[in-house]
């Protein structure tokens, strides 16, 4: 729908720059007509070789160019090609944010499913230990050495991680259905290839301020669409001015078919055509209202979206400062117990400890990675909404030339 809307505005732009050009035409006709004997004609009723009238009736013919060219000295023409031009920019770049917005959409949905399969992959790691945990303690209660009130806890624990894997794979095929949606694919979606997550990065550029102007698509829009609105209080107020136009002919008319093609029959001429707005009800002056009224309502759209686009940026920074301050305070947390994790496998091969000591330690250590994950993720998407927010890379192309 987007893209049919710039196909328009174009046209309209091609139409609009035909508009200032002169027109040529070419024209032929042939009339069969009687004469009355009692009008302006009455002469060429008669039937009279001799006064070189054959009437009453006649076939008369004519062919020939007519030419004409609206000189434009107030400049009516161009603002209305300006406009039109203003508009088919602001289509495109309505184009470009429509597939910012699609592209930002599947590289979320992509690196949500890389986060949750990253998340899945540590669940059945919790599955596994969890299972050494339930194996022993069904050991320990067929021995009579812990109660069944114990054993049942590790029992409903490892039946919860079942349940979270499950929620898991529906979230992924939730995700999956999605990221086909957005494609397109009317197959379904081909396995995706599980990847690393990108590494976060907590410095961000200095020159972000700048690059929102220059970026974002929606910015781009609202200054074209300024452009067209200023170039229509233009072409109105050219309205007020006289229309100049210039008229030509030439042409081969005869009242005889049969003379139509003799040199004699040749005809040429000119008109000069001025036309000046002396009373219209106050219609220029409505239009002219119009116009400046909604150059004015674009310009105040304009000022209320980069008010919106530089708090958009703020808030993306901040929230990918905090979450890369969170995701920093974290890695160290997994750090730390993962060195306490690797001291009980330690004490395990030293024999001090049994197998089931060494799963327990390592619950909670896959708890804090998971955690990093988690703030992994987030972090991704607040790097691909701050990316959005600056428009994604779009530059806008140059005017093309307008002769």
């Amino acid at each position: 729908m987007v893209r049919q809307r710039v196909e328009i505005a174009k046209a309209q732009t091609e139409r609009a720059r035909a508009d200032d050009l002169p027109i040529v035409n070419f024209g032929a006709d042939v009339e069969r007509q009687k004469m009355s004997a009692e009008g302006v004609m009455g002469p060429f009723a008669l039937d009279d070789p001799a006064a070189g009238t054959t009437g009453p009736w006649y076939t008369n013919g004519t062919f020939g160019l007519q030419a004409s060219y609206d000189l434009d000295l107030w400049g009516k023409n161009r603002a209305q090609v300006e406009s039109a031009l203003g508009v088919y920019k602001a289509r495109q770049a309505e184009l470009a944010e429509s597939e910012l917005l699609v592209s930002s959409a599947v590289t979320q949905i992509y690196w949500d499913i890389q986060t949750v399969k990253a998340l899945q992959d540590i669940l059945i790691e919790v599955k596994a230990q969890e299972a050494i945990i339930a194996d022993t303690d069904r050991k320990l209660y067929n021995e009579g050495i812990i109660s069944s009130l114990e054993q049942t806890e590790t029992e409903t624990q490892f039946t919860k991680i079942d349940e979270q894997i499950d929620a898991s794979r529906g979230n992924l095929l939730l995700l999956r259905a999605n990221l086909q949606a957005l494609i397109g694919l009317k197959t379904p979606l081909p396995a995706l290839k599980t990847v690393p997550l990108p590494d976060v990065i907590s410095t961000m550029p200095q020159n972000l301020s700048y690059e929102l102007l220059a970026r974002r698509p929606d910015l781009q829009a609202a200054h074209w669409y300024i452009d067209a609105s200023l170039s229509q209080v233009d072409a109105a107020k050219a309205a007020f001015y006289p229309e100049i136009n210039l008229m030509g002919f030439l042409q081969n008319d005869a009242l005889h078919l049969s003379d139509l093609f003799r040199g004699s029959a040749q005809q040429m001429g000119g008109i000069f055509g001025l036309t000046l707005p002396i009373f219209d009800g106050g219609r220029l002056n409505a239009n002219l209202s119009i116009v400046q009224s909604n150059s004015n309502l674009n310009i105040a759209s304009y000022n209320k979206a980069v008010v919106n686009a530089v708090t958009d940026v703020t808030k993306g920074i901040t929230q990918i400062q905090t979450i890369s301050d969170q995701s920093a305070h974290q890695t160290e947390v997994v750090a730390g117990d993962q060195k306490i994790w690797s001291l009980t496998q330690m004490r395990f091969q030293a024999g001090l400890i049994s197998g089931v000591n060494v799963a327990k330690a390592k619950l909670p250590l896959l708890a804090e990675q998971s955690k990093l994950i988690e703030l992994h993720g987030r972090w991704i998407d607040a790097d691909i909404n701050l990316t959005k927010s600056l428009g994604g890379g779009y530059r806008a192309e140059a005017t093309p030339s307008k002769s």
